[in-house]
């Protein structure tokens, strides 16, 4: 599946409402603003924003189904009007001009996600 995303459009609650069980984020291009981006310091997430429009270079993850509903998991590398980049986990991402994001959908496969004790939501995949 390829999901074209224009300005405005939240990323993260656009995948969401995708509405597939499960799926993996094989890539994504195009631009973003509001951004921000985690680096897990094996307790917590350090964030860290950037506002100004990048260019999405990089977006790779996974949706998986979890108690709540579903979760997206995806890692961005982003690039500035400079051409410097700054990756991370993507905690939040509004589209700036488009985006175009390719999904696959895994047949046989269901993607489920818990609560570990590191507290982060382990990913565990399972045959169906």
């Amino acid at each position: 599946m390829v999901v074209r995303m224009f300005d405005g459009e939240d990323l993260l609650n656009r995948l969401v409402g995708l509405q597939v069980d499960c799926a993996i984020v094989l890539c994504g291009i195009g631009m973003l603003r509001d951004v921000e981006l985690g680096y897990w310091n094996g307790e917590i997430y350090e964030k860290h924003t950037i506002a100004e429009p990048v260019e999405l270079v990089s977006l790779q993850g996974s949706i998986a189904v979890a108690e709540n509903g579903p979760i997206v998991h995806v890692h961005a590398c982003v690039a500035g009007r400079d051409g410097s980049t700054s990756g991370g986990h993507l905690f939040a991402g509004t589209v700036h001009n488009a985006a175009e994001i390719a999904v696959g959908l895994p047949e046989g496969i269901v993607l489920e996600r818990e609560r570990e004790e590191t507290g982060l939501t382990g990913l565990r995949p399972r045959t169906t």
